[in-house]
């Protein structure tokens, strides 16, 4: 039995992307051309007609829709897609959803499907891209703090892309000033690959989304990389780069925003750091404004986007996040004076190992600020 021409949208947007040879784009000059609710009964003829659609792709999408056996393998497949979503406790939204996210629609292939786990809200709140090296400085780490603390307290949502450095900076800043922020996957939502042991991932999902065009247990390709990029751009009205080099996703994500229109920012970093040769660059050739402050990327942004800053404009600081008992033992044994990491595990009668994790945690909550030679201080206000 074919699928009729009513089908859920759902249903028939999760069988054409799985079409292959049919991507985002021609899917979408498909859909300009007929509603998801006439596209499983055209002929073959008629799906010719459409832009980036041959003879040969119009008799597949056909078959795939009426042919029998076609049509119930299609289904079964896209309704494992839907069942095992559910089992995570996750949702899909589809382009022709009224929510889906505004600004992913202006793009020349926006994904036909989206799989998230969290808020579907947040991917249509106003959201700026952070992104940056893996290798994240002490002054990169600090800049990322700083500027996505001002930006979630002027209702700014964290885009980024859940990778260790930059990203995870952005991620958990946006979290521990209560803002909102949302992790673009290369693989599935089911699979958030760079967090195994879950330490940040859920906390995603309670304070924003994870968000990926790529079904459940589908496996990482180098390929699906650059398709992620240009999403983290696309959800937002700029992308900020804080450290790169200059090969890498990062310039690739800022690459993307500039295709689409949108606007790009980088700091500036020292002109010896390997991690700052990217950014300076993208500054030097004009591809991205100088950011220094939440304010200099704000004014370059449309002016309904803009919140009143809480307090004083140079106030950046957030209240105290809730510590631990164990975590709060370990920054009373530490000063402004640093304390190499075998002082602090004597005192604190733990292994070096087991205290260096917690002082992860409390470097990722800018109160600890690690020196070169494992010593470590509190951070100076």
């Amino acid at each position: 039995m074919s699928i009729p021409p009513t089908a859920s949208p759902t249903l028939t947007l999760l069988i054409l992307s799985m079409i292959r040879g049919l991507g985002p784009a021609t899917i979408k000059a498909l859909l300009s051309t007929a509603s998801h609710d006439r596209i499983p009964a055209m002929t073959p003829g008629q799906l010719s007609a459409v832009p980036g659609i041959g003879p040969a792709l119009s008799e597949s999408i056909h078959r795939t829709f009426n042919e029998p056996g076609s049509s119930r393998k299609a289904t079964a497949e896209a309704e494992a897609i839907v069942e095992k979503l559910e089992r995570l406790g996750a949702g899909i939204v589809t382009i022709v959803d009224t929510s889906y996210p505004p600004l992913l629609k202006e793009l020349y292939d926006p994904p036909p499907c989206l799989f998230v786990r969290g808020s579907i809200q947040a991917l249509s709140t106003p959201s700026l891209a952070v992104v940056g090296t893996r290798e994240v400085s002490t002054y990169g780490r600090k800049a990322t703090e700083s500027l996505c603390s001002g930006l979630v307290s002027r209702g700014m949502t964290i885009v980024s892309g859940l990778a260790f450095g930059v990203d995870t900076v952005a991620h958990t800043t946006a979290i521990e000033h209560g803002g909102t922020t949302v992790a673009v996957l290369a693989g599935g939502v089911d699979n958030p690959y760079t967090d195994p042991r879950g330490k940040l991932w859920p906390r995603i999902i309670e304070h924003g989304a994870l968000v990926s065009e790529e079904p459940p247990e589908t496996a990482i390709r180098p390929g699906n990389f650059p398709k992620r990029n240009r999403l983290i751009s696309g959800l937002c009205y700029g992308t900020l780069v804080v450290e790169s080099d200059t090969r890498g996703g990062s310039l690739i994500t800022a690459a993307e925003a500039l295709e689409q229109n949108r606007e790009v920012f980088a700091v500036p970093g020292p002109i010896f750091s390997r991690t700052s040769r990217g950014t300076n660059k993208l500054i030097e050739r004009g591809h991205a404004r100088l950011v220094t402050s939440p304010d200099s990327i704000l004014q370059e942004l449309p002016e309904f986007l803009r919140k009143p800053e809480p307090g004083s404009t140079n106030d950046l600081h957030h209240k105290r996040p809730h510590l631990a008992r164990d975590e709060q033992q370990l920054l009373d044994l530490l000063d402004d004076t640093p304390r190499h990491i075998d002082e602090l595990a004597s005192r604190a009668g733990s292994a070096p190992a087991d205290l260096l994790i917690r002082l992860f945690d409390l470097e990722m909550k800018n109160l600890v600020e690690q020196l070169p030679g494992q010593l470590f201080q509190k951070t100076v206000s």
